[in-house]
This record gives structure tokens, sequence and C-alpha cells, in this order.
């Protein structure tokens, strides 16, 4: 076949390359320039760029090296424009409102998937292959295409995949599904590439230091938009008494215990971040939990959106434990999800998804948890 391949720069995309290129396939290399490296945002108190494992200029350098290594063709496409108004924008206003966001699901489907895919159709190409730990297969008896866990389940990155069409899963391959990591680097060093040993980005891409409230003053400040930037406000607890203030809620999340600055007999957490009041709710650590919470642009991969409650194994964040579930679907591109026992920290802004209460393997869909009422 002919293949486009996705190319970070890491180690997982060029292992995925060196194994397609083994079996004898065609293929064409792509990265993605999406950071606007010029505008010297990401910066220190010295002016100097802050270090960055991926994204980076120094990422693309190392992908068309394993290309050029392996023997194909390899480009680049700059989304830069793109990455801001879909990733970096809808980041900080999420941050801004109070939530918690996570901007690789986004980033993973409507824009690098998406992004190659069209690219990778215009030039004929009969698949689309990442280095992503997920798996898709095809259900012949339901004519459609299930996407399923990597087999590393530590690695495994199917929930920032929730979010693809059966019509881009027709198109998807992911060769390290089936792997675990250390398997993955052996394959780069048989390869002898340059990535092999390569170290991996724990934070998101475009935050290299993980300060996100700080990359978003710097952001803002460059952006000649001091105005947006928080002030600061009130930390109440639940009871609504004043026991403290805060620098701006951006700079707070559902579950924080540490930077608050107050004192009190026991620990207490921020569990409620209110925009409209510019305020800081704070409880204590069983004020976190909770049995319920709602979804938006819920993707439903499995099946179409059913009429019937839905058991299913459900996460609230990237290492959160799945846990029981029952999900009802809700008008809209939205639901209902009730857990079995309660759970910790359910944050606005962040996705949830939803696996196979069977199996737990098998992605039935996800979506993006939303505020609840006041």
């Amino acid at each position: 076949m002919k293949i486009a391949v996705a190319m970070s720069g890491g180690v997982d995309s060029s292992a995925a390359a060196a194994m397609l290129k083994e079996e004898g396939h065609e293929l064409v290399g792509f990265t993605m320039q999406l950071w606007d490296q010029r505008r010297h945002v990401n910066v220190d108190e010295n002016g100097d760029p802050l270090p960055s494992r991926c994204c980076s200029l120094d990422d693309v350098y190392d992908a068309r090296r394993v290309a050029d290594s392996l023997g194909f063709p390899f480009y680049v496409l700059n989304l830069e424009k793109d990455f801001d108004r879909d990733v970096v924008e809808p980041f900080i206003q999420g941050y801004l409102s109070g939530e918690t966001p996570i901007p690789c699901v986004a980033c993973n489907s409507r824009l690098k998937f998406a992004s190659l895919d069209k690219m990778a159709r215009s030039l004929g190409c009969d698949k689309v292959a990442t280095g992503h730990y997920a798996r898709v297969d095809y259900d012949n008896n339901a004519n459609r295409y299930r996407l399923f866990r990597g087999k590393d389940h530590w690695k495994d990155q199917s929930y920032f995949l929730w979010e693809l069409t059966q019509d881009q899963l027709s198109r998807a391959m992911f060769p390290l599904g089936e792997l675990q990591k250390d398997t993955v680097r052996d394959i780069a060093r048989n390869a002898a590439l340059y990535t092999a040993d390569k170290q991996e980005s724990q934070e998101i891409c475009f935050v290299p230091d993980g300060k996100y409230s700080e990359f978003i003053d710097r952001f803002l400040s460059h952006a000649g938009r001091e105005s947006e930037i928080p002030e600061g406000g009130e930390i109440v607890d639940i009871s609504g008494e004043v026991v403290g203030t805060h620098t701006g809620i951006h700079r707070y999340t559902i579950g924080q215990r540490r930077g608050l600055g107050i004192a009190n007999e026991k620990p207490l957490y921020v569990v409620q971040i209110e925009r409209a009041r510019n305020q800081i709710i704070v409880g204590e650590a069983d004020e976190l939990d909770s049995l319920e919470f709602t979804a938006k642009g819920v993707n439903w991969v499995a099946f179409d959106e059913p009429a019937d409650p839905v058991r299913a194994l459900v996460k609230v964040r990237y290492r959160h434990e799945p846990a029981p579930a029952t999900i009802h679907a809700l008008p809209d591109a939205k639901a209902r999800i009730v857990f079995d026992a309660p759970q910790r920290a359910i944050t606005p802004g962040q996705a949830t998804i939803f696996y196979d209460i069977e199996t737990g393997e098998e992605v039935i869909g996800g979506g993006w948890i939303v505020r609840e009422p006041s």
C-alpha cells in the first residue's frame, strides 16, 4: 500500500515508519509545523527559549533524518495558523473560563489526523499511519470500524483518539498498537534510527515548562491582550465564607491543594471555579467526590447513538482508572454519565472516554466534561 506516515521526530513514529518500510509499503512522511517559534512566547525571565522536546524545529529535523535513513520522501505541513485557532486559543479560553482543558485530544483528531488524512488522500495514499499506541479493526458483521486500547496500557493513547470518525478510522493505521514500549525502542535501534533513545515529552507541547498560567500570561501580553488576564479575587468555602484570596482563576484547577495560602485544621482543595463571581471555592477531600457529570460533543465510535442506557467503563482524565458507570445519551450530542461509586475531581474541560464494560479494551465513545449549572 501507499501510506502517509505522521512523523513527530520521536521514537514512536520513527519505529512505526521502520515497521511499515520493512513490510514493503510505499511511504510518504509528513511532519506538521504547529507552534510558531518566532513569537518568542516560550522564554524564561531572561528571554532565553525554554527547552522543548515536542513540536520544535529540532523535531522537524529529526523526522527528516529518519525519513532519509529509511529512504522515503518527506514533507513539512505548516499548520501554525490552524494550531493557534483550533488548539491554542481554545486552551487559553478554557483556562480563562475556569476549566482545565486538555488540548491534545483536539490536536490529534481535529488538526493532526484530519489535516494529514486530507493531504494523504490528495496524494493517493491508501492509509494514514501514526505512532499512537492504539488499535483499529473492521467488524464485518457490524459494518463498522472499531477502536481499541493499545496493548501497552501504560502507553495507551486511545484517550486522545475518541473523536475520530468512521471515515477517518477506515484509513487509520496504528502499527504500534500490539507492542510494548521497550519493543518499540528495540525496533528503532535495530533500524539504526537516530531517535531510538530520544527522550519523550511529558508536557503539553506548546507549554514546555508545564506552567500553564505563566504561558497564558505571556501569550496574552505578547498579543497585546493584557486586559484578558484574570484579576485576583476571593477564595471561599462551600458555605460562601471568604477564607483567602486568589491571584487569577486561570492559576487553579479542580483538586488542587498546594499554593492556596490557607491555614486550616484539615487540608482544603479546590472543588469549584466560578468565573462569573471570580471565586475559587474550596472544600475538604470528600467534597471532591462526584457520582455523575454531563459530557458534550459526544462521539459514539462502536455504534450509533444508543436509545437505551449503556453500561461502560469510563475515564475522566488520562491517568484515571476506568470505573463502571451507566451512560444516558441526551439530545445535541450530550450524555449523562452516572458512576456506580463516586469519583474524585471530575474536571470541566477534560475529556472523558467510554470503554466496553466487559473487556475494557474497546472504545465505545467519548466526550468533553462540562460545567454543571450552579
